[in-house]
């Protein structure tokens, strides 16, 4: 069955990277020109994604004004004489089929996802994390894509961290299959010292089976006082495994104020207007250092 849709859990509060998420979602805060959560959006739908679901919370009409069509705006650009940028606009109305739930309480991750069971229905769907903007040449989620298709089997994109950064993440038990991708057969969320399976830990994508639904609906309460989707996920790896994509690609943190300084830098570097310019700019800062 080719995956069609996908599930943008976007209800965090983002008290890491506060007080700018008081007045704004993180998910809108800019890399360059254009909020983080519109270059997820533009990996689903490169990745070959048509309908998506975007879980939000109170406070984050903002996120929805920005995928809608603005008339008033339009019509100033095209009177202006400024057509490329009024195409721009209306090309971030048409990406998708987007709509929204919202999360009416912060429960969790896994909270987050029971959110999307009628949008999903009984069609195996992606996951593409709120917090995690991943830039590469081939789209992450069309990475982890392909591997569900020739496995039939959830699939998570995974990558090595460190010994420190493994017990604020998730730990995985995995072994080889072939390439980048690995058999997962079991898993811990926020693991302590002696818990660590290995460094491998899920960053920001997934692709599950809509059993999961089922599963979520009976995980009791973990990690944070929160329903943790890795808890659900642990059940179907014992049961049937899951496949690890050791993904392709440059992720940057959107809940963490040096992920969101190191996606301006590094996005901005390759960026056709202004590259040039930080380039040189930075530079001039590298020797004051």
């Amino acid at each position: 069955m080719r995956i069609k849709k996908a599930v943008i859990p976007a209800a965090g509060l983002g008290t890491r990277v506060l007080p700018a998420s008081k007045a704004m979602p993180k998910e809108m805060l800019p890399i360059v020109d254009k909020p983080a959560i519109q270059y997820i959006v533009e990996e689903a739908v490169k990745s070959g994604i048509e309908d998506i679901l975007i879980v939000t919370s109170r406070g984050k009409a903002i996120v929805e004004d920005h995928f809608d069509r603005s008339p008033e705006l339009e019509d100033r650009l095209l009177k202006a004489g400024k057509v490329k940028q009024y195409e721009e606009l209306k090309k971030i109305a048409e990406l998708a089929n987007i709509s929204y739930v919202r999360q009416k309480e912060t429960k969790g991750l896994g909270h987050a996802i029971m959110c999307a069971k009628s949008f999903v229905g009984d069609e195996p769907f992606a996951v593409l994390y709120g917090d995690d903007v991943i830039i590469g040449d081939k789209p992450v989620c069309g990475q982890l894509i392909s591997a569900y298709e020739q496995y039939g089997l959830g699939t998570v994109g995974i990558k090595e961290v460190s010994k420190e950064d493994i017990q604020k993440y998730s730990s995985m038990k995995v072994s080889p299959l072939k390439n980048n991708l690995y058999k997962i057969t079991d898993m811990i969320e926020k693991p302590k010292p002696e818990e660590i399976m290995s460094l491998y830990s899920i960053l920001g994508r997934c692709v599950l089976p809509s059993k999961i639904f089922a599963i979520l609906e009976n995980t009791p309460v973990g990690a944070g006082g929160e329903i943790q989707l890795t808890d659900a996920m642990k059940e179907l790896s014992h049961t049937e495994g899951i496949v690890g994509v050791d993904f392709e690609g440059t992720r940057y943190d959107m809940g963490n104020k040096l992920g969101i300084m190191k996606a301006a830098i590094e996005v901005g570097l390759a960026h056709p207007e202004i590259g040039e310019g930080l380039r040189e700019y930075l530079k001039t800062l590298v020797d004051k250092l």
